[in-house]
């Protein structure tokens, strides 16, 4: 069982930064793939960035490229999401996602169907 808890979220101006935080529970943590997904109001969950095990490989939208950064302390058992010169189109619920039955980054990474364990969310909210 893995049990994931993001935190950092809050409310930043255009052009600011956040770092958000995931915290995992699991004692082969370091053998997952993490994502990081967000869903503004109205729409669907959408992909952010993913992580394979030992960092070997990270990938993200084009949406955010450039701007958010996805690294993990596997030793704290941490995924964070470091989030530089944010946009209003960037608020929504970022949720951590644990792909527990993959180290790699599989082909679906971009579908939330690909994970098996969720946090509940931290809202990020970016004003003009």
């Amino acid at each position: 069982q893995v049990q994931l808890v993001e935190s950092g979220g809050g409310l930043v101006q255009a052009g600011g930064s956040l770092r958000l935080s995931c915290a995992a529970s699991g004692r082969t943590f370091s053998t997952y793939a993490m994502g990081w997904f967000r869903q503004a109001a109205g729409k669907e969950r959408e992909f952010v960035a993913v992580i394979s095990w030992s960092s070997i490989a990270t990938y993200y939208s084009d949406s955010v490229k450039g701007r958010f950064t996805i690294s993990r302390d596997d030793a704290k058992k941490l995924v964070y999401l470091q989030m530089n010169s944010l946009k209003p189109e960037d608020t929504a619920v970022y949720y951590c996602a644990a792909d527990s039955d993959n180290p790699g980054i599989t082909p679906s990474f971009r579908s939330p169907d690909e994970y098996d364990y969720w946090g509940q969310g931290t809202q990020v909210t970016v004003s003009s």
